[in-house]
């Protein structure tokens, strides 16, 4: 596998296949769910939208920002676009690491960094059919 896997897909997320590694004592998964509520309003679900050659390339930058800091071995993201129901996921990550200390902060600034500068937007889609 290649340190970093990025994918931006229309398609149900689902866990990557695990390839446990006698050198990495830790495997974080993370998936971003959609929420039955935003803004206190009740929602079917987010349409999201991106620019996807950018946003490729800032996860990309992201996940080696992010193997620089905590010395992963391994990351994969993968992010939903389109409409994706309350209760599916939009994001899956996954790192991997030699100490669990560092794959658990190391998927955690990876999302953080996400939320704060890769262009995918969501819209959510309210139960009484608003778009906000």
């Amino acid at each position: 596998m290649e340190f970093c896997e990025i994918r931006i897909t229309k398609e149900p997320l689902e866990p990557a296949r695990l390839n446990f590694a006698p050198t990495e004592g830790a495997v974080v998964d993370f998936f971003g769910v959609v929420r039955a509520t935003e803004d206190n309003r009740i929602i079917d679900g987010i349409e999201y939208e991106a620019f996807e050659a950018m946003a490729e390339r800032q996860l990309a930058l992201i996940g080696e920002e992010a193997r620089e800091r905590y010395r992963l071995a391994s990351v994969i993201i993968h992010h939903r676009i389109g409409f994706v129901r309350a209760g599916e996921a939009s994001l899956f990550v996954r790192v991997t690491a030699r100490h669990r200390r560092v794959a658990f902060e190391g998927s955690s600034q990876i999302v953080e960094r996400l939320k704060e500068a890769v262009p995918i937007w969501k819209h959510p889609v309210y139960a009484d059919a608003q778009i906000a």
